[in-house]
Order: C-alpha cells, then structure tokens, then sequence
C-alpha cells in the first residue's frame, strides 16, 4: 500500500536552512515492504551519497531499499552551502605532497566528472533545483596566503582544473591576489535530491523515512538489518550517514566539525554573480542565491571541530565579519552543519574495514560533501557491481597513509569519538549544537 504524505523537512539542527523553508513537498514512500524481501543493497542514510546510490544501483537493475532515520536531506544534504567545485579543502600541493601527482589528476578530473553527473540528472530527469555554473574565486590577503595561494594555482594547473590569475575575487573584499577556476556551479540541495528520490521510486526503489536502524547481523552470507519493529535482508549494505556506527577505525580517522551559514539581504543590491573563498583558518565561502524573486546572500565560515568552540560565539563572530564587508539589511536565516575531516585529507569510499562482507562505507568529506557524497555513488555503484574504478585504490578506507600529525590526530579522535557516538543518539545534543 503507497501513502502519499507531506514532507515535513527537518535536519540536524533546530535552526532551519534556507533550503528546508523553500523545499516542502510531497513525496511518495512504501510503507507494506514485505520482511522476507531479500534487497540486492540495503542503503542507510538520505543524503545525497545515500540517494545519489540508491538510484545508481536501481538504474543497474538492483533492488535497494534506502532507510532514513529522519527525513530525507536531514543531515549534511539539508545544511551545505551547496558550492560545487574542481578544487577542495584539501589543496592540490598538499595531494601533491601526500598521495603524489597522478592522485591529484584523478582527483581534479573526478571533481569535473561529478558537476557534469549533476548537471546531467537534473536535465535527464526534468528536476528544477536552480542548478547554474559560477566562476569560482579563490583570494588572499596578505603575503603568507599570496605565496601559498600561487602554489596551489600552479598545481591546480598541473591537475588540469581549468584555472588562471584574476583581477577580482568577485565579493569586493579588499585582496592581494587572486585565482579564478572556471566551470564551478551551485544548485538547491533538496529540490535535486528529492528529484532523485522520485526518480528512485519510479524505477520500484524502496524508501522508508522515520526509521532508525537498530542493529545489523550477518547469516549465511546474508545482512539482516533491523530498523524500527521490521527486519529486512541485504545481500550488501552501504552506510551513508557520515560515520558508521560504533566506535570503529573510520571513528579515529575523522574528526567531525561544524560550519556556520547566514542568508543575508543585501540594502545595495550588489550580490556576488560567482562562488568565492578566502583563505583564512578557518576561511569565509561567499555565494548568491534566488528563492522566490529574492537574492539572498550565503556567507559561511567559524568552522571548529564539535564541541570545542561555542555556537552562538561562531554565530555572531560570522555576523560581524558579513556586515563588515557587505550592505547587510537583514539576516534571514542562519544555520549549522557537521562535516567530517579525514587525517590525511581525502575521503574513505569503498568496504568498511573490520566488518562483515559487502558492507560498504563513504565518509570524510572535509567542506566537499556535494562532490564527494556524489562521487561515493559513482565508486560504490562499481564496487558493488565488481566493476574496476580508478578512484577505488586512492579513496579506498584501509588505506593507511601516515601524514604529519596522524598520531596525535587519532589520539584526539579517540575522545571525540567516544563522546560522538554516544552523543548522537541524545535528542538534547542536537539542540545544543545550533541553539
């Protein structure tokens, strides 16, 4: 029996982002899947890595069922800034450096791949969700930033992203030098994903929303997961929801963090035709906007590692720093979101180390979730289907790549981990990372 029922969107955070005011709509879920169903992949998670799978598997002629404890775009998906680029928080000298020069190709080809894989669902499934190209800008302000910012644009050209010197940084925030990569874009984050889910459930892709996933056994080759008072069957499992659960190796490697958003009008009009950055620690991401005829500002930045730093000091910190430099009338939304940053820099996408077979994984994204929750799909989509990826060996989680300050990093995480974990399942925490 299908019900037909309004999607109330939520996230991880009692204060609403842009996208969950503007995208209300109705979906459509199954609610009689039958227990005995035996699923060729069972996804967990409805961001866009969970979603942007499922459809992957179903177009190949997989069964999936996608389980989402929340609702669809709560976590990360709902909150991003949804900047889509060919350059990423880990700099390509410092890819370079750590995993060496064919990696950074890969990586910069894989980032080009993926803005065309959006752009080319949206236009394949006729979904609205203000997909645009921007020319991105990447600006210093002082020598220090200036001698590492000419370093990163002659690897960028040597990865092959499309990037050159430029006189603007796009934002008129005073600059010393600044870079412009061409064929960035931007898009509404819940408007896409909820297209994929619609076009997920017409090819007979399962979704339940509102059901957590208790527990996971594997018998006789076969996962049984169980989520709310059902128990379902998965020749394999992909865990979409940042970090797996429990305390397990992928809880050391990566370190979760929280960045802050304000959509802003502006008294002035002048709103940003481009995608911007500087390169502060942690740095400001600049982009405009159009909701219902009205241009809004997004400023983002005061990134801390959760539960270190206090949310509304980040707030208002980033606050000061937009009406220092732009014409602010007013602040219409602001909101937070976690993120999660890997020890050596790029993510872990492929088997998850240590469990049972065909248990699969993508997680530490860093501030790249867009690209790189897309990129999982297109990885984990070949792993399952036994089909060679380039990217698979590079990205693979059981990697172990010592970098500079690993030890101390895990030793950190360890803690972090421990309180993470038990945290997450505690309503009042989410609360207290946006109040």
């Amino acid at each position: 029996m299908e019900a037909t029922h309004l999607q109330s969107i939520r996230r991880d955070g009692t204060k609403e982002s842009i996208w969950q005011t503007a995208e209300k709509q109705s979906i459509t879920t199954n609610s009689s899947l039958l227990g005995t169903d035996i699923f060729d992949v069972i996804i967990i998670g409805g961001g866009i890595t969970g979603i942007t799978t499922a459809l992957n598997l179903q177009r190949e002629g997989k069964k999936c069922l996608l389980i989402e404890a929340k609702n669809l775009g709560f976590g990360t998906t709902g909150g991003t800034s949804a900047h889509l680029n060919t350059f990423f928080d880990a700099t390509y000298p410092e890819i370079d450096s750590d995993f060496g020069k064919d990696a950074s190709k890969l990586i910069a080809a894989a980032g080009k791949r993926v803005i065309l894989a959006i752009k080319g669902n949206i236009d394949s499934l006729g979904i609205d969700a203000d997909f645009s190209f921007r020319d991105g800008y990447l600006f210093s302000q002082d020598e220090k930033e200036t001698k590492q910012l000419k370093e990163i644009l002659a690897s960028s050209v040597e990865a092959g992203t499309e990037v050159e010197e430029a006189d603007t940084n796009g934002v008129g925030i005073a600059f010393d030098y600044s870079v412009k990569f061409s064929n960035q874009a931007q898009f509404h984050p819940l408007k896409y994903i909820n297209g994929l889910a619609r076009a997920f459930e017409a090819l007979g892709g399962q979704i339940l929303e509102n059901t957590f996933v208790s527990d996971t056994k594997f018998l006789d080759g076969i996962h049984q997961v169980k989520a709310a008072d059902k128990s379902f069957s998965a020749r394999n499992i992909v865990w979409a929801t940042h970090i797996p659960p429990g305390i397990n190796i992928l809880s050391l490697r990566n370190a979760p963090y929280r960045s802050y958003v304000l959509a802003v009008q502006l008294s002035d009009g002048n709103y940003p035709a481009c995608l911007s950055y500087d390169m502060k620690e942690p740095y400001h991401y600049f982009r405009t906007h159009e909701i219902e005829d009205q241009k809004y500002l997004l400023v983002g930045g005061e990134d801390h590692k959760t539960g270190h730093d206090d949310p509304e000091q980040a707030f208002a910190a980033l606050e000061t720093y937009v009406r220092q430099n732009f014409a602010v009338d007013s602040i219409s939304y602001k909101w937070s979101s976690q993120y999660y940053v890997p020890v050596d820099g790029l993510p872990y996408i492929g088997k998850l180390p240590g469990a049972e077979e065909n248990i699969y994984v993508a997680t530490g994204f860093n501030g790249n979730g867009m690209i790189f929750g897309t990129l999982s799909a297109e990885i984990l989509t070949d792993l399952i289907l036994n089909r060679e990826n380039e990217l698979s060996e590079l990205l693979s989680p059981s990697r172990l790549k010592p970098v500079a300050g690993f030890t101390e990093f895990v030793k950190e995480n360890a803690d972090v981990a421990y309180h993470f974990v038990a945290d997450r399942f505690n309503n009042e925490a989410l609360e207290t990372l946006d109040n």
